[in-house]
């Protein structure tokens, strides 16, 4: 009986194997991953310096640990270099030709690279992974100043770990505010102010366009001619979904890989999962709709077909300097925001002109109210 394969061994990938095995315990599972298939959860990436946490202490399980778990084999340090749906299987770097039932790519996603130039731009680190993330930790231990692309939610949150630990951290951002596609204009500013006060140097409505690396420093050349100087930089302007497998395979794709409600690809017994899926055009790069997914796909492959559902899924931004969490409106929504704000916190409510709630942003003490918030929200997916 050919396996289910699984390529990714992220949240994803093995939380689908565990659902998966809630169901059927003897169909053989066969998971793929181009590391040494650690189970690990990459958000605690963002905020293992406050937790004190070493690299390998963020490691829950190891492979041989979750093939026992799984009763599944696992492949470690094998890239997957081609998928043929015609023939159900898949080659590998180990150059084996392996066939399957069901196909499961949970290939997560890409960082996205700024555009840059200067002789300090292959030098600059970014975190996707815990190997990313050892590397960057391993250089803090020769720094004191670290520069950080990107004023979004990633962006913030290592700035406010790198703080946690007493470093100097300079922010590089194109939006007046920070987290600019999640926060309301009144909400971005108290980021910004409380994120300021605990030590963060914003440079704010700029881009970086050239990194040189001069004697034991950083150059950054900023838009206005502005010059900062760093010891180390951080990349962190965004992800995007990997989608490479799928395009070389055929496969449909559009910002992600395309998918139905029950999570297939446009070839039979293919299916995506996770920061890599596009599902009915929207692309979910957070934990808690993988979950949902996990779920739904897991029942399908089990036999029962399943459509995924996604009820409100509010994100928490790791910055306890400035506690956050946000249920943005959905895309297009026609509404307005609705602002309260005192000096400990803000609350932000858009509404529609029906007066229903569509998202919220609670910042400061306001997050005490995210429970009762949520559960006015509509769902993202019946």
């Amino acid at each position: 009986m050919d396996p289910i394969i699984i390529i990714g061994t992220g949240l994803a990938g093995y939380n689908l194997g565990k659902e998966f095995r809630k169901l059927d315990t003897t169909t053989p599972l066969l998971f793929i991953t181009n590391d040494d298939g650690g189970f690990y959860s990459k958000p605690m990436l963002s905020n293992a310096l406050a937790k004190e946490k070493k690299p390998n202490e963020l490691v829950n399980f190891d492979a041989e640990k979750m093939a026992s778990d799984l009763n599944a084999e696992i492949m470690t340090f094998t890239s997957v270099d081609g998928i043929d749906p015609s023939s159900h299987s898949v080659s590998t770097s180990q150059g084996d030709s392996l066939s399957y039932s069901k196909l499961v790519l949970a290939t997560g996603a890409r960082v996205v690279e700024p555009p840059l130039v200067g002789d300090g731009v292959e030098l600059i680190y970014t975190v996707n992974s815990l190997q990313d993330y050892t590397k960057f930790r391993e250089s803090l231990s020769f720094v004191q100043h670290v520069a950080i692309i990107g004023s979004g939610l990633i962006g913030c949150e290592f700035a406010n770990d790198l703080l946690s630990a007493e470093y100097k951290v300079s922010i590089i951002g194109p939006d007046n505010l920070p987290l600019g596609r999640l926060l309301p204009p009144e909400a971005g500013s108290f980021m910004k102010e409380r994120l300021a006060s605990a030590g963060v140097d914003w440079h704010l409505g700029k881009t970086c366009t050239v990194v040189n690396k001069i004697g034991n420093k950083f150059e950054l050349e900023l838009t206005g001619d502005e010059i900062l100087k760093a010891d180390i930089v951080l990349s962190a302007i965004g992800l995007k979904p990997d989608t490479s497998l799928a395009e070389a395979a055929g496969l449909k794709v559009n910002r992600g890989i395309v998918v139905d409600r029950k999570l297939q690809a446009s070839h039979p017994d293919i299916y995506a999962l996770g920061d890599c899926a596009e599902v009915e055009g929207q692309v979910f790069l957070y934990v808690m709709p993988l979950m949902q997914g996990a779920r739904a796909l897991a029942k399908t492959l089990a036999g029962e077909v399943t459509d995924v559902t996604y009820p409100a899924m509010p994100t928490l931004v790791k910055t306890p300097l400035c506690p956050c969490t946000v249920a943005p409106p959905p895309a297009g929504s026609d509404g307005e925001w609705q602002i309260e704000q005192t000096d400990d916190g803000v609350k932000a409510l858009f509404i529609d002109k029906d007066g229903s709630l569509l998202g919220y942003a609670l910042l400061g003490e306001a997050v005490s109210e995210k429970m009762a918030l949520t559960k006015q929200l509509p769902v993202v997916m019946a």
